[in-house]
């Protein structure tokens, strides 16, 4: 959906926070899940001794967390509701910078994005509250923005 002509603002830091605390409980939930369904049947499997079980069972559950967050980020962005279910919440919506909706692509350069935003304290994530457009550095790399959606949006 083209939203140049529609009159929107950006969404701010607290705002955007606020959404990706919710994301991170929901991720979370959704990771005790996989840890449950894939953890228990590999442990029974593989017979493994406790320290060598552990470590498998460390490797197996953060490859599928960053599976999940990558893919939940990226499909729910890309969608027609353009938002996670914590931007949702919160009324907040990414578009690409002609303000249409992002495809799968750019919804997946925007999540990896967010790990070179992560690098040196987070400055990349605070970079939100500093920015004309109220973009982080993970936003300029992809060439999105996160804006608040209005009632005709």
């Amino acid at each position: 959906m083209n939203i140049q002509n529609i009159n929107f603002t950006y969404a701010g830091f607290w705002k955007r926070f606020a959404a990706f605390v919710i994301d991170m409980f929901i991720l979370s939930i959704g990771n005790l899940f996989l840890g449950f369904i894939f953890g228990i049947p590999y442990d029974v499997i593989t017979g493994k001794a406790e320290f060598t079980k552990f470590i498998d069972d460390y490797i197996l559950g953060s490859i599928l967390g960053l599976l999940l967050g990558w893919i939940y980020q990226a499909v729910m962005e890309s969608s027609v509701k353009q938002a996670t279910l914590g931007k949702m919440a919160l009324g907040i919506a990414v578009t690409d910078s002609s303000g249409n909706r992002v495809f799968f692509g750019k919804a997946s350069g925007r999540h990896f994005g967010q790990i070179l935003s992560g690098f040196i304290f987070g400055i990349g994530f605070f970079m939100i509250g500093f920015t004309i457009k109220k973009q982080g550095l993970h936003d300029m790399i992809a060439g999105c923005l996160v804006i608040n959606k209005n009632r005709s949006f």
